[in-house]
């Protein structure tokens, strides 16, 4: 169903997904209104969607997602809210205290706003880290919404993502002021690559700096499967339409979905290969040191984070849950978002890569600079 006429809200809209959402949306519907909230908004950044979004009007939004203020005036008047706005920290930089103001209470506080403001819906951005792995790496293999699995998260970004996604969900069906109820869902996409991954940036800077050689921090059989930006954006869009069309409210609404598309399933590192190679990349045969060696390594660096706590910020460059993580079997299917919410992957897997490392192509003359002045 179109969203055509509506004004919609995305928050995090400068971030990576965020703003390959603003451009999808302006692609492929015709709003009123697109409201971006996010703490900066980019003057470049609205100078390029101007060029494209035709009669759709664009507003910017800046501050913290904890203003009450300002979530009322940006939700003022809007049907649906695009929440993919977090922080995302992997290696236990940030203070708990931070990741949970962001990202749980920012969640609660702009939930209560669309019951004030009568949004009728409301789309969360989760992460595939709520739902694991686990402690004991167990695997997942082409897993579901119904796979069964037993996981204490431990990592500060996993736990928070894990309590916003509860308190997006469980807020389907709230009552509005104007007496219409609130529809909720949830996407969890696989870790996010494209144009503008930053993380990929980060290997490639790293590889420079080792010969053009990356540095191999996965075993070859930890497989999981990355989704495209463009394939994520397009399933928020779908999932908004279904939230909008009263046959398939109620089968979305309250539930998550896993988001991936046909990118072939591989380690996190041999997927940094696979891009890079082309460019001239190579990669290490075997990680630096054993797996259960590192495990060790990182729990005696945790142990000296903690000591050193009092005197001096320390955060390890590898903790034992994000080396699980790298290690573990891990892969997901799309087949319920396809069949609740008609989602399909716009983007082959050749496009999607070609796409990637073409802007990868364009970043490594200006990393190598910057490089070379350190």
């Amino acid at each position: 169903m179109s969203m055509q006429g509506d004004v919609c809200v995305v928050t995090g809209a400068c971030g990576f997904l965020g703003e390959r959402l603003v451009r999808q949306l302006l692609e492929d519907e015709k709003l009123a209104e697109i409201r971006l909230l996010d703490k900066h908004v980019r003057s470049d950044l609205i100078q390029s969607l101007e060029e494209v979004r035709g009669e759709t009007a664009l507003s910017v939004f800046e501050g913290d997602i904890r203003d009450s203020g300002l979530l009322r005036r940006a939700c003022r008047g809007a049907k649906l809210v695009f929440h993919t706005a977090s922080l995302i920290d992997v290696v236990g930089k940030m203070d708990y205290s931070e990741l949970h103001g962001v990202n749980v209470t920012g969640t609660q506080l702009l939930l209560e706003t669309c019951i004030q403001e009568n949004v009728t819906s409301f789309i969360y951005t989760s992460s595939i880290e709520v739902a694991g792995p686990n402690a004991n790496g167990d695997p997942i293999i082409n897993g579901d919404e119904n796979t069964p699995y037993t996981c204490s998260l431990k990592f500060p970004y996993s736990r928070t993502k894990k309590e916003a996604e509860q308190a997006a969900l469980q807020a389907h069906g709230e009552e509005l002021l104007n007496g219409c109820r609130l529809a909720t869902c949830a996407l969890r996409p696989m870790y996010i690559y494209g144009e503008g991954c930053r993380y990929l940036l980060g290997h490639m800077s790293d590889g420079i700096q080792n010969g053009d050689v990356l540095y191999r921090t996965s075993r070859l059989e930890a497989r999981v499967n990355p989704v495209y930006v463009g394939n994520a954006a397009l399933a928020h869009v779908l999932a908004a339409r279904a939230l909008k069309d009263p046959k398939r409210r109620s089968t979305i609404g309250g539930n998550f979905y896993y988001i991936s598309d046909d990118t072939p399933a591989v380690s996190y590192s041999d997927f940094n290969h696979v891009v890079l190679s082309p460019l001239g990349f190579s990669i290490q045969e075997k990680p630096v040191l054993p797996i259960p060696l590192l495990y060790l390594i990182c729990y005696l660096l945790e142990v000296l984070q903690i000591m050193l706590r009092p005197f001096k910020h320390f955060t390890p460059p590898l903790n034992r849950q994000l080396l699980t993580m790298l290690n573990t079997p891990f892969t997901f299917s799309y087949l319920r978002a396809q069949q609740d919410m008609g989602y399909a992957p716009r983007y082959s897997w050749e496009e999607a890569c070609k796409r990637t490392m073409d802007w990868v192509a364009s970043q490594i003359p200006k990393e190598r600079e910057r490089i070379k002045r350190k």
